[in-house]
């Protein structure tokens, strides 16, 4: 499962919960703009950047990195990308940087020359696992599905969609949610056909087209060709990520589920040429 493009994903449509993650207010999150922001000049790609609106001087940067595997050099490279994006873009803002891992035996632990800004004010680290128990509010049972094997994230899924399902749950964060859900069961269970998943979760018609990708993908109305359609799109996308496919590999994604073509158009934005797509492939589909 590509974790940083899900995360990305979460963020985008639901910015409310960075701000709960670091226990803030979470009124102003939808003034923030999320994105993932590639530092010019440089290689580097920060994963995930939350901005304030330019009235607001006072508000910080939230620099998000999202770390699912152990990596000895995060520190190193977080703070690099980071300075090196308040120097290309002069912010008037403070900063602040965000780390998440799912449980606390992935940090690193001391850094020696970044252990002085680790524990400062300017940096939170946040072990998914502890911060989502126990399951009380909507975000810490969304991440309990992100968090969860295939088998548990089914039933924690379950659960968010009972929660949301209530009387008085407002009409436009339930859509959200259950497009999320289904989202992070996209990712979490590539090989399954969308209906397959519709009946785990017990979701109707109804709710499965307020899903991003089905709108985007099929339309209103449109009953025919909706694979044929799906396809076409991630095909045009790829090709400008990765240039001319061969014929094999533009087969083989024509014959690919609508649940793994939306999981293919979310991890492409990472891609950053054909082997990239190969290796997804020998990961996602089974031949």
């Amino acid at each position: 499962m590509k974790t940083d493009s899900l995360f990305y994903r979460l963020f985008k449509d639901l910015p409310e919960l960075l701000f709960e993650l670091l226990a803030r207010p979470t009124d102003p999150a939808r003034r923030y703009r999320f994105d993932a922001v590639e530092v010019k000049d440089t290689a580097f790609r920060l994963d995930g950047l939350f901005l304030p609106p330019a009235d607001q001087p006072d508000w910080p940067l939230f620099f998000v990195e999202v770390q699912f595997q152990a990596d000895p050099e995060l520190y190193a490279r977080l703070f690099s990308e980071l300075f090196l994006y308040l120097r290309h873009h002069r912010s008037v803002h403070p900063w602040h940087a965000v780390v998440l891992y799912p449980t606390r035996a992935l940090d690193p632990g001391p850094q020696g020359h970044y252990d002085a800004l680790l524990q400062s004010p300017h940096v939170t680290r946040i072990y998914l696992e502890e911060w989502a128990q126990p399951r009380q509010t909507l975000a810490q049972q969304l991440i309990g599905v992100v968090l969860g094997s295939p088998a548990q994230a089914v039933s924690e899924a379950q659960s968010v969609l009972r929660e949301v399902a209530a009387p008085g749950i407002d009409t436009a964060l339930t859509a959200t949610i259950v497009n999320l859900v289904e989202t992070i069961l996209v990712y979490k269970l590539p090989t399954l056909r969308r209906e397959e998943i519709q009946r785990m979760l017990n979701l109707t018609d109804v709710d499965l087209k307020q899903t991003r990708f089905y709108q985007d993908v099929l339309g209103e109305g449109r009953q025919e060709g909706r694979q044929e359609e799906g396809a076409l799109l991630i095909l045009r996308q790829l090709q400008r990520r990765c240039g001319e496919l061969p014929p094999a590999l533009r087969e083989r994604i024509a014959q690919l589920s609508l649940l793994q073509l939306e999981v293919l158009g979310e991890a492409l934005l990472d891609f950053g040429g054909r082997a990239d797509l190969e290796q997804w492939l020998a990961t996602h589909v089974q031949v």
